[in-house]
């Protein structure tokens, strides 16, 4: 009986004692140097001692103080460090207080202890350098044969959308280099898509200056997120890469493949791809760097001066400009698409001497079957009803080629050379029936048969010369450009329309048989120049030149086909055949003073720029000339920028500018366009440029001790001569749109963005939202009619990332559009657009992993009756097999409720749209992939120690 109840004394004595020990406590300490000097902004971090798995990090604050709160009440490890000092290492232990005090923990110059001793440390998942933040990728945990975008997932302080676009720390990610250098281009996607995570071993994430500021030596304050990854030195010593084969129903297939060889002076990168799965090569975002436009960015289109005094040109892929804009690119929920791709990536760097090159061809045939509804409003509460079922078969190739060149040639002089070019062959055709009711009574139907073929070669090329004086911040640039965009067009229209109950139709419009052949070249000569003269330490005056002269000549003919006996004779159509020449010939001169001290920069200025529009058009080539335009236009476009580097990652920045854009040269050309006799087009060569002022501002800050960010900004913009498309509308619903100038539209809009950890390393929240409203001009029938887009739109997305066993991505988006039009109010309507998505990734014993994707659209508007919901599910289960880890076997089921469906709404003008496309649906695919490097070396079990 004793020793029981001396038992049980002991045991509620114990009792007493570990209910006295708390189960979460807070670590704090202070880091000082060898002089017992404090060290604020050191990095801090809390790891688990078995494999140094990132636990809790934070920065020092201005006293060299750190608190981690609310840890478990376990052993850790505490690992501190700071640039010039040894890194510390300190084993925690479970505490039996509720607040750990390490005290003063004291960090060793590198320079009295590097040569005398070896340091064993814990690897550190990050460090935190001013701004610049550093990722050990040995330290996040992804599955086996995962890109470096599932790796960027796993990353505090990133984010990856549905897209693949990256964030980090609340802003856009610009540019990816590799080991500091270009890979194809400067598109981030190519690199994150195609390089395996395997073959990382630091990701850096900082702050580029821009081109400008890289070019004249003043730093403007304006920063451009990039991000570096830095390859694993075993890497660097022959080539790495993977194939991917595979097969499903429907005779579904796809092969894919990457070869990889960098060393510390050459990069060599292969990429292919070819699939029937609408798995497009590159999408237009993916390419807006590869494909040549990175030649339009400041420094590479060698246009000196403040930015956005410029006026913008947009090359687009018609036959008025030069372009360097893709044609392909899949989108999955569009139709059926089959897509190949290949490209080649090659770069020598050194010293002095900096050679990017790349080229990449695509190609893709879509098969579009689309029913669309359109509601066209007119004046006195009429409107009519558009029905349009169509189908389309659309093939593109292209192929493009883009080089840079850049030469030191002394410590004083540099030569940079650039040229991207590009050459498409494309075909299409075209079916559609569609009927047209007034008062839902059909007024009138058409039948289009068309088809065509065009080809066209573009290129876009510049050298840049830059000296820079031995007085600190004295430069001059020169440059000069050369650009041309050739085209052959040919198409072969038919069309049947009838038209009920009137008389009044030509007959010409009732029965369309037509050839259409069109020729045209635009060249492009420019050259500009920059003289930056340092006024103090403080102040900069900037002063800048540009000129260029564009040519286009047009030649458009049009034939109509007459069919008799089963044979097809032509005859010249004169009022739509047009031969066209055109030149706008451009100058601006300008100056801005600039100030740029400890983080502040302002600069003010202002530059007068002149046009003149001068172009002959005739009926056809041998007629006699009809008509001249010669327009000149003169302008003083001011520009006031403010860009503050607050320190500790806050940044300020406003701008308020005047850009100038000239009209295009199809919208100047008098040539009626009657490729769909229903909307028919006609150019006006008494256009002028438009102009627009904006304001903007916004703040960013990032807080590296917490990985908070915030973002907010505002834009307003207000247009003078904006060029927009009259519409008149007859009695047979017949529209005919000219281009005009009107002032009075504008668009505004705030923005936010706030991104916080809701548990560091395992779990963050993103929100982003704007508004946007808008106000547009347009005649209908010469009634001016107003119409107000009021836009809302909140996003969310969460990131879970508790460990490599689990990891989970959900996202939700939420958009309504408001449209109210001034000469149909009863038209008025409101607009739903919204979007979940999530992702999921599960690890199974003995190497079995799982992934679904589930996507859910609502598309709603109440006023028309519409009511689209389409939920979207994808799942896969793969395994890693062979001795060596290098092969995979996965298989996918894709579209599991076989409810995919291209569907999309708009509101604008004096319309609202809607339209749904059959597209790719539910199908199994088994694949296999092979990874030249294997993967195991990245799911082995990380030491403790290096």
């Amino acid at each position: 009986m004793k020793k029981a109840i001396t038992l049980f004394l002991c045991l509620l004595g114990y009792g007493v004692v570990f209910a006295q020990v708390p189960t979460r406590i807070n670590i704090k300490g202070t880091a000082i140097d060898s002089s017992n000097s404090v060290m604020p902004f050191a990095t801090v971090m809390l790891l688990t001692p078995k494999d140094s798995t990132l636990v809790n990090f934070g920065r020092t604050d201005e006293k060299g103080a750190f608190e981690f709160r609310n840890v478990k009440n376990i052993g850790y490890l505490l690992k501190i460090s700071s640039v010039g000092y040894l890194p510390l290492q300190q084993d925690v232990k479970p505490s039996d207080k509720a607040i750990n005090d390490l005290g003063n923990l004291k960090l060793k110059p590198i320079a009295q202890e590097l040569m005398e001793v070896v340091i064993r440390t814990a690897k550190a998942p990050l460090s935190i350098k001013g701004d610049t933040i550093e990722y050990n990728a040995a330290s996040f945990k992804v599955p086996p044969g995962s890109t470096v975008e599932d790796l960027l997932r796993k990353l505090p302080g990133v984010q990856i959308d549905q897209e693949g676009n990256i964030k980090a720390q609340g802003q856009d990610v610009k540019k990816v280099t590799v080991d500091g250098k270009q890979f194809f281009g400067t598109d981030p996607k190519l690199a994150t898509k195609n390089l395996p995570a395997e073959a990382i071993t630091k990701i850096q994430v900082f702050n580029d200056k821009t081109e400008q500021s890289k070019v004249t030596g003043i730093d403007d304050g304006k920063k451009e997120k990039t991000m570096n990854l830095e390859l694993k030195e075993s890497f660097k010593k022959g080539g790495f890469g993977k194939v991917t084969v595979a097969g499903g129903t429907d005779q579904r297939g796809e092969f894919k493949g990457n070869y990889n060889k960098f060393d510390s002076k050459q990069q060599f990168a292969f990429i292919g791809n070819l699939n029937n799965t609408n798995q497009g090569g590159i999408s237009w975002d993916d390419y807006q760097d590869f494909k040549g436009s990175s030649a339009f960015n400041w420094g590479d289109d060698a246009d000196f001066g403040f930015s956005s005094g410029r006026r913008f040109i947009y090359f687009g892929e018609e036959d008025e400009g030069v372009s360097i804009s893709p044609s392909g690119g899949g989108n999955r929920n569009r139709g059926f698409s089959t897509n190949g791709s290949a490209g080649l990536n090659y770069n020598y760097d050194t010293k002095k001497t900096k050679f990017t090159s790349s080229y990449y061809y695509n190609q893709s045939r879509t098969v579009l079957d689309s029913y669309a509804f359109r509601k066209t409003f007119l004046q006195n509460n009429e409107s009519f009803d558009t029905r349009d079922s169509s189908n389309r078969v659309n093939f593109s190739g292209n192929h493009r080629v883009n080089l840079r060149f850049q030469k030191e040639l002394d410590s004083l002089n540099t030569l940079i050379v650039i040229s991207n070019s590009r050459f498409t062959d494309a075909n299409n055709s075209y079916g559609s029936t569609q009927n047209y009711l007034r008062n839902s009574l059909l007024s009138s139907t058409t039948d289009i048969d068309n088809n065509g073929a065009k080809n066209s070669f573009g290129t876009v090329n510049s050298a840049i010369y830059r000296h820079k004086f031995k007085k600190k911040g004295r430069s001059f640039a020169l440059s000069a450009g050369y650009n041309m965009n050739q085209a052959d067009a040919n198409a072969r229209q038919i069309s049947l329309n009838n038209f009920y109950n009137s008389t009044t139709v030509n007959e010409a419009i009732k029965n369309i048989r037509q050839l259409n052949n069109t020729n045209s070249i635009t060249n492009q000569y420019k050259a500009s120049a920059l003289f930056v003269e340092p006024l103090s330490k403080k102040f900069f005056l900037e002063t800048f030149y540009n000129t260029s002269l564009q040519i286009s000549t047009v030649n458009r003919n049009v034939d109509s086909i007459f069919v008799k006996d089963e044979k097809e004779t032509y005859g010249v159509v004169n009022e739509l055949s047009r031969a066209y020449n055109n030149e706008i010939r451009y100058n601006r001169i300008g100056t801005s003073l600039r100030y740029s001290y400890k983080g502040l920069n302002l600069a003010g200025g202002l530059a007068w720029q002149h046009y003149l529009l001068k172009g002959e058009f005739i009926n056809n080539k041998l007629t006699q000339a009809k008509g001249i335009v010669s327009r000149n236009f003169s302008a003083f476009a001011p520009n006031v920028s403010l860009n503050y580097d607050l320190k500790n990652n806050r940044y300020l920045y406003s701008e308020y500018n005047v850009s100038i854009q000239e009209p295009s040269v199809r919208d100047l050309q008098p040539i009626v366009d009657n490729s769909n006799p229903r909307y028919i087009s006609e150019g006006n060569p008494n256009l002028l440029p438009q102009v627009t002022n904006s304001v903007s501002f916004g703040f960013n800050k990032f807080d590296p001790a917490t990985f908070i960010n915030l973002y907010t900004g505002f834009s307003y913009d207000t247009y003078k001569n904006q060029v927009i498309y009259n519409q008149t509308i007859d009695e047979n619903l017949i529209t005919r749109t000219k281009p005009v100038n009107i002032t009075g539209g504008w668009s505004t809009g705030p923005y936010f963005g706030f991104g916080f950890p809701l548990k560091k390393t395992k779990a963050t929240m993103n929100l982003n939202g704007n508004m946007f409203f808008s106000k547009n001009l347009t005649y209908i029938n010469s009634v001016l009619n107003n119409t107000n887009n009021d836009n809302y739109n909140i996003s969310m997305r969460l990131d879970l990332t508790p460990s490599d066993v689990f990891t989970f991505y959900g996202s939700a988006s939420f958009g309504i559009s408001n449209t109210k039009y001034s000469i149909n109010t009863a038209q008025n309507q409101q607009v739903f657009n919204n979007n979940f998505g999530g992702e999921m990734n599960v690890k199974f014993p003995k190497g079995i992993y799982f992934n679904t994707k589930f996507n859910y659209r609502v598309y709603k508007n109440d006023r028309f009756g519409f009511d689209q919901k389409i939920p979207l599910m994808n799942m896969s289960v793969y395994k890693i097999v062979g001795k060596a880890q290098k092969a995979e076997i996965r298989f996918t089921a894709y579209d599991i409720f076989k409810r995919n469906l291209g569907v999309t709404q708009s509101a604008s003008q004096n319309y609202v749209s809607q339209e749904q496309i059959q597209t790719l649906s539910r199908y199994f695919m088994l694949s296999f992939t092979y990874n030249m490097r294997g993967v195991k070396a990245q799911m082995r079990k990380r030491n403790s120690w290096d």
